[in-house]
């Protein structure tokens, strides 16, 4: 199993939760097995999510896919948004 986690800055939690919502079904077809959304505490825009994946490689394939980039322009996500993998000690 691997877990990718995603941080990134978004114009408005609200609109971006709307568009998160409405790719879950591309998330399932894409390989993810689960999910999690935080909020920072001090700034509801700051998001970091993390998706579950049988495998790094399948975790790799949906972060460069065109699907994922292109929902998360059009969900209003501000910059390059830090994205890294880790697996269970």
């Amino acid at each position: 199993m691997t877990t990718m986690f995603v941080r990134h800055q978004v114009q408005d939690y609200a609109a971006w939760r709307k568009v998160y919502d409405e790719f879950r079904p591309t998330q399932t077809r894409l390989g993810v097995t689960g999910q999690a959304v935080y909020r920072a505490a001090d700034n509801p825009n700051d998001i970091t999510v993390t998706h579950e994946f049988a495998s790094l490689e399948a975790a790799q394939a949906f972060a460069a896919s065109a699907e994922l980039h292109g929902a998360m322009a059009g969900a209003g996500v501000a910059g390059e948004p830090s994205i890294w993998f880790a697996q269970p000690a």
